[in-house]
């Protein structure tokens, strides 16, 4: 798969945007302000494709991206710091409900944050992937800012408190510096080429 032939599909606000096209679908989901367009860039090697911004929550609705014509990276709408109004936030809620009821994830990825135990919205996102069937992995970013002594036991807490099925794996990740990168893409190949 070219990593380099990627182009941006669509942003959809209501499932009516979908795209009709089934391809598979890799789904990235995280908090406003884990770095969720950090970890795509990374992935793709590219400097500023999907967008970082200055403040959380700049991803509003569902954005497509083709992968050389192979699969859809999909960025869902960041949840829980953003800040927006009620009416927002239910929205996006909504949004993402309809997203998942779809049954397209073919790969999620849960990104969190290394450094702190999972938040309640990291939790609940989590269950959102069990509850679909679908699979999914967790990328722990910005491993990069810890202490060596740090990764194993907060590996273990984040594995804990998203009360993880054992086949679901746990990837440390800095999109920073790369690591992680390569198991990522891993986990991503083996789903488009089934």
């Amino acid at each position: 798969m070219n990593l380099q032939k990627v182009e941006f599909l669509t942003s959809a606000a209501n499932p009516k945007n979908f795209p009709g096209n089934r391809l598979p679908e890799i789904t990235f989901a995280g908090k406003s302000n884990v770095g969720k367009s950090s970890v795509i860039n990374r992935l793709l090697q590219r400097k500023n494709f999907a967008r970082v911004g200055d403040k959380p929550g700049k991803t509003i609705h569902v954005n497509y991206f083709t992968v050389d014509g192979k699969c859809y990276f999909v960025d869902l709408p960041g949840y829980g710091y953003a800040k927006v109004s009620q009416s927002e936030r239910d929205r996006w809620s909504k949004l993402m409900e309809d997203y998942f009821a779809a049954g397209r994830i073919d790969l999620g990825i849960l990104i969190v944050d290394y450094r702190h135990p999972p938040t309640n919205n990291d939790i609940t996102m989590a269950r959102w992937f069990i509850d679909s069937g679908c699979r999914f992995v967790v990328v722990a970013n910005k491993m990069d800012k810890l202490k060596k002594s740090e990764l194993e036991p907060n590996l273990a807490t984040i594995r804990e408190d998203l009360e993880l099925p054992e086949s679901c794996p746990v990837i440390p990740f800095s999109a920073e510096k790369g690591n992680g990168r390569e198991e990522l893409l891993r986990q991503i190949l083996q789903v488009v080429k089934e």
